[in-house]
């Protein structure tokens, strides 16, 4: 048998498929991008920069890797792209050298309350299997582990067909599910306080319902009730009988006619469940929240214990643990039990579950365990377990874009985060980062710099190349690029204390400590330490106390800043006043909205399987607004040319002169304050970027009364030159006399900090601990943290 000789190809030409090394990006005008033509090297590191609003997501996320996934939907068959989201191409000119994209953004997981760590990242799938092969007793398969499914029997006749003739069989179905039955899988249940629902001294005639929205004369709510037949309205509802108080509460749906009206008769117990307990409570409007807040209180399940799981479940065990057991553990402790099980039988299984258990130690979240839910995982914890499936695939020319993958990440835990960026590019893989860490900067193959400002001040590529010539560029980002905060030298004295005494939420270790008041505090820490355990865990939230979470900004196209921040109601009624008319006409979702975009400024055009388009209302021209109602005006504007004001414009006309408006003036130098100058009041919140929204949540918080203001992690999202006016923020509301409790990980704002609080020495169970207090100085010369030793190299210490 011969075998073909092998050509010596070391000397020849380069294959033509190599020639594809770079995507070409020309003409893109993605949201406030300006003709961007940019070319980015494939198999290398390309980090993204630019101040915040600046346009990278546009470029990176809105037009690269929107481009791609269209792409590849449009591989499919016109059937299945029917039942696929419909994605429009984005406005560039020319996109070559696409390959495939990941995209890992810092969107928070859902908030459901079924979903956790474990069902998120397929190892509770595993870890059913498992415990349905080797657990003792064996109580079924593993839809008998999860607290997702409910166990189901039934019986009746099924008819079978058997050639010409068919025959009625009776048949028994029955499935075995792993949910709690009191609590639904949910591990918690809730208690509605009926004496916030309504006032039992009065009949349902004289108003006795408290519940938001629930007026006497609404056929829709009071009068199914009043006039369903089952109670009777003029009687108080205390003095209704054990039948009639049953059939109020909770009685099953029926039909009863109101005024002539069809409409459905429910108790007011699951009707309140329906209608309020069922939405996200933080998409509520606020009134609609304090009642949820009031009347509903959740507490752990009995039956299950928080669990979620059934006795059998709970019961079937290896190794004398059950898998409430294991999906409590943190998941560092999860790997070694998972390692100490020797079972040839399920050996691939072992090994893939090992795997991705290894995985959540190796990304800095061994610290989680697989039950915790998802909705209570930080931005940049979501992005790490979004990680998890892709650090073991075996993939590769893939392109990965990463946003701001080091956001909630100490300086000790960014190294860790360096190390897997840099294991996907040399895995052959194109990895795109858009970020604003120098930290992560510094490791990039090839920077791209977006500025010079942000929206329309940004929008075009000021640098491209090395970050030596970043370094030595004359661009906002090279200027900042080496900028280290100072430590103080001289703290503000703190005008008092707030004692938190034994604090065990999640982690903490009976935590004591003292948090001065009157000045600006740090808390730090690894991630996982336990901060925002101590601060929104142990800081009691409600009068006097303004907390600023990192939970996102809701809204849709129709939302924006105007709308968001309160600032339009003042303005409305300041055009109505001046001009004799209702309020409700200078509002585009209301009287004053065009008849044929009903607002919205765009035509939308569904095309089936085809992406649908947005075209400019023709009749209102993309104003929004009625022809009718841009006759009125204030100060010689009309109420679509305000919208379309910049923060900064709007600041300079509702300052003085015709248009003079406190109210709405104290809302815009608050927009100011936090460096929103450039951004206009009718731009869709849909369009702005993560810093913006973290900032125009900060500018609505700062007009909230109080006097201990709790941020989470404000630097999220900000440039390097942002940092620094975030941090005059801080100040001033310090000087006003206010206390600022911020938790955060950039050295500039520890730096910069009265006093620090640092948590640790580790994170999950190796945390929990106070383990420095005092001024940024005394760490920086103690070092005895690994917050001190990182913050000491920050300064130059």
């Amino acid at each position: 048998m011969t075998r073909a000789k092998r050509a010596d190809t070391a000397s020849a030409a380069p294959h033509v498929g190599d020639s594809h090394d770079l995507i070409r990006v020309h003409g893109a005008r993605v949201n406030n991008l300006k003709d961007v033509s940019v070319e980015l090297p494939k198999r290398r590191l390309t980090v993204f920069t630019g101040v915040s609003g600046s346009g990278k997501s546009s470029l990176v996320f809105g037009t690269i890797a929107a481009e791609s996934q269209r792409l590849i939907n449009e591989t499919y068959s016109a059937f299945v792209q029917g039942f696929m989201p419909t994605l429009a191409r984005p406005e560039v000119d020319v996109l070559e050298g696409l390959t495939t994209a990941i995209s890992v953004d810092q969107q928070r997981m859902g908030a459901d309350p079924r979903s956790t760590v474990g069902t998120a990242t397929d190892a509770n799938a595993m870890l059913r299997i498992l415990f349905s092969r080797l657990a003792k007793p064996h109580i079924g398969p593993p839809s008998a582990y999860s607290f997702n499914t409910a166990s189901v029997r039934a019986t009746g006749a099924i008819t079978v067909e058997r050639g010409d003739r068919t025959k009625a069989e009776k048949a028994t179905f029955q499935r075995t599910g792993g949910m709690c039955t009191r609590c639904e899988g949910r591990g918690s249940v809730s208690d509605i306080d009926l004496s916030q629902l309504y006032d039992d001294t009065k009949s349902l005639a004289e108003g006795a319902f408290t519940i938001p929205g629930w007026k006497s004369d609404s056929q829709w709510t009071v009068q199914v009730y009043a006039q369903s037949g089952f109670v009777d309205p003029d009687k108080p509802i205390r003095k209704y009988t054990k039948k009639e108080l049953r059939d109020f509460l909770y009685g099953e749906p029926v039909k009863v006619k109101v005024n002539g009206v069809n409409l459905t008769y429910e108790g007011l117990i699951p009707k309140i469940q329906k209608s309020f307990l069922s939405k996200d409570k933080e998409a509520m409007q606020p009134h609609i929240r304090a009642f949820v807040e009031r009347a509903v209180t959740f507490t752990t399940c009995p039956e299950c214990d928080g669990t979620r799981l059934s006795e059998g479940a709970r019961s079937s065990k290896i190794k004398r643990t059950s898998i409430a057991d294991a999906c409590t553990m943190e998941i560092r402790d999860l790997a070694e039990w998972v390692r100490g099980i020797k079972e040839p039988s399920v050996a691939p299984l072992l090994d893939a579950l090992q795997q991705t258990l290894d995985s959540f130690v190796e990304i800095g979240l061994g610290y989680l365990s697989l039950d915790r839910p998802a909705g209570t995982l930080s931005g940049g914890e979501a992005q790490r377990v979004k990680m998890i499936r892709h650090l073991g695939s075996s993939l590769t020319d893939v392109t990965y874009v990463f946003d701001e993958p080091t956001i909630g990440l100490h300086p000790h835990d960014i190294q860790r985060m360096n190390k897997l960026l840099l294991r996907l590019r040399d895995k052959g893989n194109t990895v795109l980062v858009v970020e604003h860490k120098p930290e992560t900067i510094v490791i990039a193959d090839h920077v791209v710099d977006l500025g010079p400002g942000a929206g329309t001040g940004g929008g075009t590529i000021c640098f491209e190349g090395t970050v030596e010539g970043l370094r030595a560029s004359d661009t906002i980002t090279g200027r900042h690029f080496d900028d280290r905060a100072a430590v103080k030298d001289t703290v503000r004295e703190a005008t008092g204390a707030m004692e938190i005494r034994g604090a065990t939420a999640n982690n903490l270790r009976k935590v004591d400590v003292d948090v001065p008041l009157g000045v600006l505090v740090v808390v730090t820490g690894v991630a996982g330490s336990g901060k925002s355990s101590l601060v929104h865990g142990s800081i009691p939230a409600g009068e006097g106390v303004v907390s600023i979470d990192q939970s996102p900004i809701r809204g849709s196209r129709r939302s924006n800043p105007a709308t968001y921040t309160g600032l339009l109601e003042p303005i409305r009624k300041a055009f109505a006043k001046e001009n004799g008319v209702k309020p409700a006409l200078f509002s585009a979702n209301s009287e004053g909205a065009c008849p044929t975009c009903n607002g919205a400024g765009v035509i939308y055009m569904d095309l089936a399987m085809m992406a649908g388009v947005a075209t400019p209302c023709e009749d209102c021209e993309g104003k929004r607004f009625q022809p009718a109602v841009l006759e009125y005006k204030l100060g010689g504007r009309d109420i679509s040319e305000v919208l379309a004001m910049s923060v900064a414009e709007a600041e300079e006309f509702f300052g003085a002169g015709e248009a003079h408006l406190p109210a709405a003036h104290r809302i815009l130098d608050r927009l100011a304050d936090v460096g929103l100058g450039y951004v206009s009041l009718g731009q869709p919140l849909t369009t702005l970027s993560g810093g913006e929204r973290q900032r125009l949540k900060l500018a609505t918080h700062m007009g909230d009364k109080g006097g201990v203001y709790v941020l989470d992690e404000p630097t999220t999202g900000l440039h390097l030159a942002d940092v620094e006016q975030l941090l005059g923020l801080l100040d001033r509301l310090v000087d006003s006399g206010k206390s600022v409790i911020v938790v955060e990980h950039h050295q500039a704002v520890m730096a910069h900090a009265d006093w620090i609080i640092d948590l640790g020495p580790g994170a999950g169970h190796d945390g929990g601990k106070v383990v420095f207090e005092g001024t940024p100085a005394d760490l920086v010369e103690t070092r005895s943290t690994l917050t001190g030793e990182h913050l000491a190299a920050y300064v130059g210490g």
